[in-house]
């Protein structure tokens, strides 16, 4: 098992075009780390770094206690679990599993040992004659990763493991690979762009955008408290809502007004803003579809608007909802907590009237787009 740190590193392609700028992180031993963003960020371009499949432009890349920037891949005591399964159609599962201890000259007992182990906890052992065209999409993924796993490397790396599957399958194997991390029990590094495996997966999460990390917290600090604008909207399904609202100083607290009402801050977070002095300003303010709370007995402190699009998502309701300004917002409202009557009045361009919860709100920078409540953990 193994730590990694990796100091300003730095992924420089020709025409001095740069795919990852400057990325430090410490990761502990036997600790599950997500790298997620949208396409081109470089999260897939880091981890082939770690795995030696891409050089090192600059920077230092530590697994242990030894530098491994110009260590081969086979040498960096490392496996990788690849988005396309990457394995040899013409010979079994068994035989693709134990191919990478055949190359090391591993004795046939200690290899069936292994190959047979990692199938059990797979749940794979009844498929081991059987060639890879015979399988499953779900299947090749678990012989994929057994694969990595008879190896009983330091560190695994995960490309997108789960993206070429349908979401019933990924929610399966997403619980599986749960399952597994607490079987074997060691370093795990995982990229994806779904925000829903980051969040379920990874002790902690590294947010990416353009090559430069933006934030790495555990799943509820970044959810809770994101750093920025690009943060607070990528995780978070649907999306988070972003308002323009003022923020009030008065005396030694602070409210946020915005489409004619006033909302108090609460008390943490108007002595977060006092701490770092922050005065009268326009700002940014978000909010989360499910922090969203419908009213209809009352107009006043509530903002209006039309309802454009009413999406029926089972045990709630995901309102498309156009404001006085022009500005779309959702909100995320439990079908439990509606009449029948109040379910009927919600159709296309009806007028209705919503509300939050003083202590969900978020502010942020209109210039900086960064978070005015954010604090270093």
């Amino acid at each position: 098992m193994a730590s990694l740190k990796l100091e300003h590193i730095k992924k420089v392609y020709d025409k001095n075009v740069v795919a990852v700028h400057d990325f430090n992180l410490e990761i502990k031993d036997k600790e599950f780390i997500v790298f997620v963003g949208p396409s081109g960020c470089g999260k897939s371009t880091t981890l082939r770094m770690i795995a030696g499949l891409e050089d090192i432009s600059g920077g230092t890349l530590t697994i242990g206690d030894r530098v491994v920037n110009d260590v081969e891949p086979k040498d960096r005591d490392i496996a990788m679990v690849f988005q396309n399964y990457a394995l040899y159609p013409h010979i079994t599962v068994y035989e693709n599993m134990a191919f990478s201890l055949r190359l090391r000259k591993m004795n046939n007992e200690e290899v069936h040992r292994r190959v047979c182990q990692a199938a059990e906890i797979l749940g794979i052992t009844e498929y081991l004659a059987r060639k890879p065209k015979n399988l499953s999409g779900g299947q090749r993924q678990r012989v994929a990763i057994g694969r990595a796993i008879v190896r009983e490397p330091q560190v695994f790396l995960m490309d997108e493991p789960l993206s070429n599957l349908d979401a019933k399958l990924r929610n399966q194997m997403r619980a599986e690979i749960i399952l597994l991390r607490k079987r074997i029990d060691t370093t795990f590094i995982y990229v994806t762009h779904d925000q829903t495996e980051a969040m379920t997966l990874g002790d902690r999460i590294v947010i990416m955008k353009d090559g430069y990390i933006q934030q790495v917290g555990t799943p509820q600090e970044v959810f809770e408290t994101p750093r920025n604008l690009f943060v607070a909207g990528f995780i978070g399904s649907p999306q988070m809502n972003f308002l323009k609202a003022k923020l009030v100083k008065s005396g030694n607290g602070y409210a946020a007004e915005l489409y004619g009402i006033r909302v108090p801050l609460s008390e943490e977070k108007c002595a977060l803003l006092a701490k770092n002095g922050t005065g009268t300003q326009d700002v940014i303010l978000g909010v989360r579809p499910e922090h969203t709370q419908l009213v209809f007995n009352q107009t006043e402190n509530t903002i209006e608007g039309t309802l454009r699009v009413n999406e029926m998502m089972g045990s709630e309701l995901h309102l498309h909802v156009d404001l006085v300004d022009g500005t779309s917002v959702i909100l995320r409202i439990p079908t439990l907590d509606l009449t029948e009557e109040q379910r009927r009045a919600l159709t296309y361009g009806s007028k209705l009237r919503f509300t939050f919860p003083e202590k969900v709100a978020h502010l942020f920078d209109p210039k900086t787009e960064e978070s005015l409540l954010f604090q270093e953990q």
